[in-house]
């Protein structure tokens, strides 16, 4: 039996993207995010709302290795939301990552190009834990002076590829930090670095 999507769409969906748009805003700001969502295993709850939320039938999602291998994942999301899967991360326009400590490197996702840099993989990652106020050390568009942000578990040499991702800026990807009930943004202008 397909899991139920939003109970209340455009509510949940206007809130959802409210939170997430805050979220990239003002990067290291830590948004509320209880989309009340019981998706099949293992999408989080926070994955899901960002995924009815954000892509349709013209942005293709990739999908890492523990959601992809959980056919019922596939079948909730082509149902809610339309989105084409595929298998290649440079042709996806959001990428749904429920392992992040084994996130492919960021440069395997798709930069954009210069003449649309909008076209690049915004990557969602399903964490443990964002804890504010320690951490990694964010300066950038957005932020007043800086913030400290832990996000965990992250993949080894994440502030290396945060740093190679804003080295072409306009290019490169967008990533939405979740975790139980919170969403983060790292937006590809945030400079990063271990505190």
């Amino acid at each position: 039996m397909l899991a139920p999507g939003f109970a209340d769409p455009v509510h949940d969906a206007q809130a959802t993207f409210r939170a997430v748009m805050e979220a990239l805003a003002r990067p290291g700001l830590v948004r509320p995010l209880a989309p009340g969502l019981q998706p099949p295993a293992p999408l989080t709850p926070e994955l899901a709302a960002i995924a009815l939320t954000l892509t349709d039938a013209d942005t293709p999602v990739w999908l890492d290795p523990p959601l992809a291998e959980a056919p019922e994942v596939a079948a909730y999301l082509r149902f809610h939301t339309g989105a084409p899967l595929t298998d290649d991360p440079a042709r996806a326009a959001f990428a749904l990552v429920r392992d992040p400590a084994r996130c492919p490197p960021l440069g395997r996702f798709a930069p954009g190009t210069p003449a649309y840099p909008d076209t690049s993989t915004t990557l969602v990652l399903a964490l443990d834990a964002i804890t504010v106020g320690e951490g990694l050390h964010l300066t950038g568009p957005g932020i007043r002076g800086a913030v400290r942000m832990a996000p965990t578990p992250l993949p080894d040499g994440f502030v290396g590829q945060l740093a190679a991702n804003r080295a072409d800026f306009p290019l490169g990807v967008d990533l939405i930090l979740t975790a139980p009930g919170r969403v983060a943004g790292l937006p590809r202008s945030t400079t990063v670095t271990e505190a």
